[in-house]
């Protein structure tokens, strides 16, 4: 029986929550609990051991997480690796790209993730890792285990591999050829594309060009000691009562609140402020809000003439798990009270 090793998260692993997030790597023989339903599928293959490490951790400490991994797995034996899913939470996808590209260039055995669309190690790592389109929560786990397996025991089969739309992970960017059924010559299958686009038909191109992104680079203040500052966050700042209701993680609220005649934010009495963002040890931020809001250096800066004034409000969301597409809504919403307020620059603050 073939064997393989699943890398999971601390909260995965079943070590703990937010508060564990800085836990160093262990490695556990057997299955822990969400492998189990890996395990379950698996038919050419047992997870002989897990490997748990906290997001902070590999985060903070890439290197001597990537490295105390790598050692705990030279005297292993295995075929295969997993890691994940990661959903759409970032850090845990960063940290399955991350150890996954590790264990292919050491080990070179095949190295297997999933991740919601929006999680940034999409981007970061599809082209060294078979990353699966899996769900945005948990709640998606049985599902986006089963792919991940049933993709693993055709690898370690040795099946012929269709396109990676047909399997289900994302594009990594390699070609090969292949034989196609229908032995259509490529000069016919441009001309039948052409004709497509050109009666406005839908067409898939053989080739296609990834769509770039971009954002205009404002133009620089011209003098700082004139400008009005404004400062937005997606570190969860808010009142302690959160009064706009903004959710902890996948965010579709924002508020503003107001911060006139404030040196400081404060942590207590009727003024008090907090974080509400569920995807960073709150510990912190709670103690001092304005290790991410930012004010008591900025005052300073005002009254030092380095900028003419601070904006009356500040502006807060939730980062983790927001899609781009309600980021991008709730971000046109606030500039557009930022330019009626007459803003000339925004400091933007996150974890």
């Amino acid at each position: 029986m073939k064997k393989g090793i699943l890398y999971l998260n601390q909260f995965f692993g079943q070590i703990g929550g937010e508060d564990k997030a800085d836990f160093a790597p262990i490695i556990k023989d057997g299955v822990v609990g969400a492998g189990m339903i890996l395990n379950s599928i698996l038919d050419t293959a047992e997870i002989s051991h897990t490997i748990i490490c906290g997001d902070n951790f590999m985060g903070s400490n890439e290197d001597e997480a990537v490295d105390k991994i790598l050692k705990y797995l030279e005297d292993k034996e295995f075929d295969i690796f997993f890691a994940g899913p990661a959903f759409q939470a970032g850090r845990y996808g960063n940290a399955c790209g991350v150890i996954c590209k590790a264990i292919k260039e050491k080990f070179d055995v095949p190295v297997i993730s999933s991740m919601h669309i929006e999680n940034p190690g999409v981007e970061m790592f599809k082209k060294d890792v078979y990353i699966f389109q899996g769900g945005d929560s948990a709640a998606k786990m049985k599902n986006d285990m089963t792919e991940m397996a049933e993709f693993g025991n055709k690898l370690l089969k040795g099946e012929v591999l269709k396109t990676a739309e047909e399997e289900g992970y994302y594009v990594r960017g390699i070609r090969r050829e292949i034989y196609r059924a229908d032995s259509k010559p490529a000069n016919v299958r441009a001309i039948e594309m052409l004709l497509k686009k050109i009666n406005g038909e839908d067409f898939v191109s053989e080739l296609p060009i990834p769509e770039l992104r971009r954002v205009e680079i404002a133009a620089p203040i011209k003098n700082l000691s004139e400008a009005k500052i404004a400062i937005v966050t997606t570190g969860g700042i808010v009142p302690v009562d959160n009064p706009d209701r903004i959710q902890s993680a996948s965010a579709t609220r924002w508020g503003r609140y107001s911060i006139v005649g404030m040196d400081r934010l404060a942590n207590r009495e009727s003024e008090a402020f907090k974080t509400i963002h569920a995807g960073y040890d709150p510990a912190a931020a709670d103690a001092d809000p304005n290790v991410c809001v930012p004010l008591d250096a900025l005052r300073q800066y005002e009254k030092d003439g380095k900028i003419g004034s601070i904006h009356e409000y500040f502006y807060t969301t939730v980062g983790t798990g927001t899609t781009e597409a309600e980021a991008a809504r709730m971000s046109k919403e606030m500039v557009e009270l930022l330019i009626e307020d007459k803003v000339d620059g925004v400091i933007l603050t996150s974890t």
